[in-house]
């Protein structure tokens, strides 16, 4: 059993309890749209998701600077992925359906985290949180 995985996954869950409040509190309570909303909720998850990976999931002694600039653009590169493949999915695939745009929206938020969590895990550990050899310490 691949145990990293799990500790990211347990982290991931926190975070995305934590992200995905934040979303649909800001679309839902403040009536922000769609990109703010699910920007703010993921800056949010961000934080909360570097420090529990850097220590708890992959252990790593990287320099919080370095893997701070690679997380970052990792979470952006993500995001910007995900949210928009998820939104363009529900787009396309609910087209011609009569659920209402603010359904059509909390579904692509949900769809486009679960791409986010896939891509975001394999992002950190090959490029933010990868072992390092010895000289890089």
């Amino acid at each position: 059993m691949n145990y990293q995985f799990v500790r990211f996954l347990m982290v991931g869950f926190l975070n995305t309890v934590v992200g995905l409040s934040v979303m649909y509190i800001l679309l839902h309570l403040a009536g922000l749209s769609y990109w703010i909303s699910t920007c703010l909720g993921n800056s949010i998850g961000a934080v909360v998701s570097y420090f529990l990976n850097r220590r708890f999931t992959f252990r790593s002694h990287s320099t919080i600077t370095k893997s701070m600039l690679r997380f970052i653009a990792v979470i952006l590169f993500c995001y910007v992925v995900s949210y928009t493949i998820g939104r363009n999915i529900v787009e396309w695939v609910l087209r011609n359906s009569n659920l209402t745009s603010g359904i059509k929206t909390d579904i692509a938020v949900f769809i486009s985290t679960g791409f986010y969590t896939v891509l975001n895990y394999l992002c950190q550990k090959v490029f933010v949180f990868k072992v390092m050899k010895h000289e890089e310490l």
